[in-house]
C-alpha cells in the first residue's frame, strides 16, 4: 500500500505540487550492492528462508563483472596457475549457467543470467535503480535505510533487523556511524613486509576498460577532441601491444616488466586494467566523476596512440565499446573485530572460523594510476597456496547489526590487495548470507553468531564451497554412516572417497570415486545406509574440471582457454532410486545437467540403500564423482 506525500511549494506567485509515493517495507535481511557479492549474499539468505531485500543503485547486477563495467572474475585459481582452489558455491553455479547457454561471451546474456537467479527466489525483492539516500541508527543500531528509485519516483523506508554492506564503498556503514579506514596503515601497525615507512592516504585507482574487433581490412580513428595525447615513452611499463619491444633490463622490477608482458591484456583487443587514475589531492570517492572524465579522455587518448602512434598491429581494429562506468579497487575498508593482515596472506593462516579463502596475489597498483608513467603498474607478491578469511572481518566492530562483504571487508590495505578479487568477494557474500540466515535461526546478531560457526562452515560446504581444512562432518548427512560400493572403480578413484569430506581434488588427492569407463546399462554407485531412514534429498558433487575456466570474458587470450558447451566430464543423466531391502521404492530421474553442484529433491520415502545410476556424461569416457551426501 503506497502512501502519497502532497508536498507544495511557490515559485513567483503560482502554486506547485507534487505527489511523491512512498512505502515502508520490513525484511528479515536488507543487502545494500549489488555485485557479486551482495547478490551472493542475497540470494544465499533467501534460499535458506530469509525474507531479503537487495538494494542496488544501477540497472543490472554483477558490479564490476557487469556488462557495465566489464571486469572477469578471477580468484584463488591464479589464472590456472592453481585450479584446484577455483571458487565453487553460488557464484561457480552462476557462471556455470551462463557457460551452458553463452558461448560467445555476450555480457547482455551474463546480465540475465544474474537476472534471472535473483528474480526466481520468491523471498528476494531486488531493488534495482535505487539509491539509498539515508541511514537510520539507535543503540550501535542501523534500524532503517531510505531510498529512493529515480526510475519509478518512488521512496522507500526500508527495515530489517540485519544489514550487510556490500557496496564496496563502505557507503551503508559510512552513513551509519561504523569504524573505517582508508589509504595504507604503517608496516608497524600490524607488521606487514610490504607496508609503507608511513602511514598514508593513498588508494589504487579507478578503471574503465575497451574492447576491440578485428574487422579484417583497415579501420581508420579519428580521436575525440577531449582526448589525452600519450607516447610510447609514457605508456613503456604499460603493456598495449604485442608488438612492444620489452627490455626487461630498463624495468624497475625485470621478473615482474616480464610477466605483465605475458599477460592476456598484451593484445588490442581487450584493455586495459592499468587504465586506472587517483590524482593528487583527489578522493576516490568524492571525486568520482571527476576522475571518470579523465578516465574516458585516457582511454580515447590510448586507443588514438595504439591506432595512430606507430605500428601496434591493430590497423584493421575498430573500437567497439568503451566503458562509461568505472571499476573500483579501493575506497573504505570497515572495520571489523578482526583486520586480515598482509602477514595473515603470506603465512598462509588457517582460521578456526574461516568462512571464506582467497589465493589472489597481494596485488598493489601503482598509487596513481596511469600517471606513474615510471613505476610498473601493479606490484604483485606472489604465494602459491591459499589463506582463510576469519568470520570476525564480516562483521562491523562497532555497529551491531551490520555485516560486510566485497572490497570493503575488514583488512588492512595490504590484506584488501589480494581479497578484492571479485571471486574472493563473491563466497565471502554467500557466507555473510548464510550467516544471516542462522542470526534469523537463533535471535542474535553477527557477534552472537560465534559458537555457531561449526554449523555455519558446515552450510558453506554442503552448497559446493570450499574451506581448506574443514571437513564435510554434517550430522544430518546420512551418507558420513553408510558403506558404499560401486560397479566399478580404477586405483585412486575408489567408491568410498565420495563419503571422504572434501568435495575437490586438491594436489595429487583425487577424492573422489571415479568409474572405469561406462558400461551399456550405465555405472551404478550403491549407499547402504546405517538403517531405514526417511530420504528426501540427495547432494552430488561432479566434476567439472577446474583446469578450465568458465568466465564470461572481453578478452581473447582468456576466451581460447575455455573449451565450448558444457564441461566433458560433467555427468548429464542419472537415475537417483530408493531401495527397501533391495526393492526399489522410488526413483528421481535427472536428464540433460550441466552444474557441478546437484541438489536432487526425492519423494521423502523410507529406505535403506540409495543407488545412483549413472547413464551417460556430457562426453568423458568415466564417470567422476566427488561427493554424495544422503538427507
Amino acid at each position: 500500500m503506497y502512501i502519497y506525500v502532497l508536498i507544495k511549494g511557490r515559485r513567483k506567485g503560482s502554486n506547485i505540487s507534487k505527489m511523491i509515493r512512498y512505502e515502508e517495507k520490513n525484511y528479515e535481511f536488507i543487502v545494500v550492492g549489488g555485485g557479486m557479492s551482495g547478490l551472493c549474499a542475497a540470494i544465499t539468505a533467501a534460499r535458506h528462508g530469509t525474507r531479503t531485500a537487495l538494494v542496488h543503485a544501477r540497472p543490472v547486477l554483477g558490479g564490476n563483472a557487469s556488462s557495465e563495467i566489464r571486469i572477469h572474475i578471477s580468484g584463488a585459481d591464479q589464472s590456472l596457475k592453481q585450479p584446484d582452489y577455483a571458487e565453487g558455491g553460488l557464484v561457480y553455479e552462476l557462471m556455470s549457467e551462463n557457460k551452458a547457454h553463452n558461448d560467445t561471451f555476450n555480457y547482455s546474456y551474463w546480465d540475465t543470467v544474474l537476472f534471472e537467479k535473483a528474480k526466481a527466489e520468491k523471498l528476494l525483492d531486488v531493488y534495482f535503480n535505487t539509491v539509498m539516500y539515508d541511514v537510520e541508527t539507535a543503540d550501535d543500531r542501523i534500524t532503517a535505510i531510505c531510498c529512493f528509485q529515480e526510475t519509478t519516483e518512488m521512496r522507500y523506508r526500508l527495515t530489517a533487523p540485519i544489514f550487510a554492506d556490500c557496496t564496496g564503498n563502505g557507503t551503508l556503514g559510512f552513513f551509519a556511524g561504523a569504524e573505517f579506514k582508508q589509504g595504507s596503515e604503517s608496516k608497524y601497525e600490524y607488521g606487514e613486509p610490504h607496508a609503507p615507512e608511513k602511514a598514508n592516504n593513498e588508494r589504487m585507482g579507478n578503471t574503465i576498460l575497451m574492447k576491440a574487433v578485428n574487422m579484417g581490412h583497415p579501420v581508420k580513428f579519428t580521436p575525440p577532441a577531449f582526448a589525452k595525447k600519450l607516447t610510447e615513452h609514457q605508456l613503456r611499463y604499460r603493456v598495449h601491444s604485442k608488438t612492444m619491444k620489452v627490455d626487461a633490463s630498463m624495468a624497475p622490477d625485470p621478473e615482474e616488466w616480464l610477466r605483465l608482458s605475458a599477460c592476456s591484456c598484451a593484445a588490442v583487443d581487450y584493455g586495459y586494467w592499468w587504465l586506472e587514475l587517483m590524482g593528487d589531492g583527489e578522493d576516490i570517492i568524492l571525486d568520482y566523476e571527476t576522475i571518470r572524465d579523465d578516465l574516458y579522455a585516457y582511454a580515447y587518448g590510448i586507443w588514438d596512440h595504439i591506432k595512430n602512434g606507430g605500428d601496434h598491429g591493430a590497423e584493421n581494429y575498430a573500437l567497439q565499446w568503451v566503458g562509461a562506468l568505472p571499476g573500483m579497487r579501493e575506497s573504505r575498508r570497515l572495520m571489523g573485530d578482526y583486520v586480515l593482515t598482509e602477514s595473515d596472506i603470506l603465512e598462509h593462516r588457517m582460521f578456526d572460523d574461516a568462512v571464506a579463502y582467497g589465493g589472489w596475489c597481494v596485488d598493489l597498483h601503482a598509487a596513481h594510476g596511469l600517471l606513474d608513467f615510471d613505476l610498473l603498474p601493479s606490484d604483485c607478491h606472489h604465494f602459491l597456496g591459499v589463506y582463510t578469511i576469519p568470520y570476525r572481518s564480516y562483521y562491523s566492530k562497532n555497529i551491531k547489526n551490520l555485516y560486510m562483504a566485497g572490497r570493503d571487508i575488514s583488512t588492512s590495505k595490504l590484506g584488501l590487495a589480494s581479497t578484492r578479487i571479485i571471486g574472493c568477494c563473491a563466497i565471502g557474500g554467500e557466507a555473510v548470507g548464510k550467516a544471516a540466515s542462522l542470526c534469523r535461526k537463533y535471535g542474535c546478531e553477527p557477534r552472537g553468531l560465534a559458537p555457531h560457526i561449526r554449523e555455519l562452515q558446515q552450510m558453506i560446504l554442503r552448497d559446493d564451497g570450499y574451506l581448506p581444512n574443514v571437513k564435510n562432518t554434517d550430522d544430518a548427512d546420512m551418507a558420513l554412516r553408510a558403506s558404499v560400493s560401486a560397479t566399478s572403480s580404477i586405483a585412486g578413484g575408489e567408491p568410498a572417497n565420495v563419503i571422504n569430506g572434501v568435495s575437490r581434488k586438491i594436489g595429487e588427492d583425487q577424492n573422489a570415486w571415479i568409474s572405469d569407463g561406462i558400461a551399456d546399462g550405465g555405472e551404478a554407485l550403491t549407499l547402504t545406509l546405517d538403517g531405514t531412514h526417511v530420504v528426501s534429498e540427495v547432494d552430488l558433487t561432479f566434476d567439472s574440471n577446474f583446469a578450465y575456466p568458465i568466465r564470461v570474458t572481453m578478452s581473447a587470450n582468456r576466451q581460447a582457454q575455455q573449451r565450448i558447451g558444457v564441461a566433458p566430464e560433467l555427468v548429464r543423466d542419472y537415475d537417483v532410486i530408493q531401495k527397501l531391502d533391495g526393492k526399489e521404492v522410488g526413483r528421481t530421474e535427472v536428464r540433460g545437467n550441466y552444474q557441478r553442484h546437484n541438489a536432487v529433491a526425492l519423494n521423502p520415502t523410507g529406505c535403506n540403500e540409495i543407488e545412483i545410476r549413472f547413464i551417460a556424461t556430457n562426453g568423458a569416457p568415466s564417470v567422476k564423482v566427488y561427493e554424495v551426501r544422503v538427507y
